[in-house]
């Protein structure tokens, strides 16, 4: 087998493992915690299906691309609660840590242009990137709201939390 498709099914196989990491938030009907795969599946449909409502013109296919990559570094890292500052700030280096070695894993131009695909959502600074931002933490919401509140109300989050990661979306999407 040639080394670069070794490399590109190595990498492959390593994304199974998405599959295994839990997240904090429920599925809509509360009946299970969410799972990074799952999260990441749903996150690029919505993309897809509300690109119409960004604020800004955006590339649908990249950010589609950039929401199933977004999280594949908690394959190493682990989900951090959005809300979680302290939590969210260590989080940084496990990630960055998390998406050398993953990224790594794939053919050198492969691998440098996921890992650019990941630090541009990771910093938010163009219109692919804010608009991504938005429906990832779109998601959560819808979800947590549906399941009346659990997650929030188990972490103590409070409502002007709430209210401020809603501004966030709100400012990608003019609604």
């Amino acid at each position: 087998m040639p080394e670069r498709l070794a490399r590109q099914l190595t990498f492959c196989l390593e994304l199974d493992r998405a599959k295994a990491v839990e997240r904090h938030n429920t599925l809509a009907d509360g009946s299970r915690r969410e799972g990074d795969a799952e999260h990441m599946w749903h996150v690029a449909v919505m993309a897809a299906v509300l690109a119409e409502h960004a604020d800004e013109p955006v590339d649908a296919a990249r950010v589609v691309l950039m929401l199933l990559l977004h999280d594949v570094v908690e394959i190493d890292a682990g989900d951090t609660l959005l809300y979680d500052e302290a939590g969210r700030a260590a989080a940084a280096a496990r990630e960055a840590a998390g998406a050398s070695r993953i990224f790594g894993l794939l053919p050198g131009d492969q691998g440098v242009a996921l890992r650019r695909l990941w630090e541009e959502f990771e910093a938010g600074e163009t219109a692919d990137a804010r608009f991504a931002r938005a429906i990832d933490r779109l998601a959560p919401m819808l979800l947590n709201a549906a399941a009346g509140g659990s997650v929030w109300r188990a972490h103590g989050v409070t409502a002007a939390q709430v209210a401020g990661n809603e501004a966030r979306v709100a400012a990608a999407s003019g609604t």
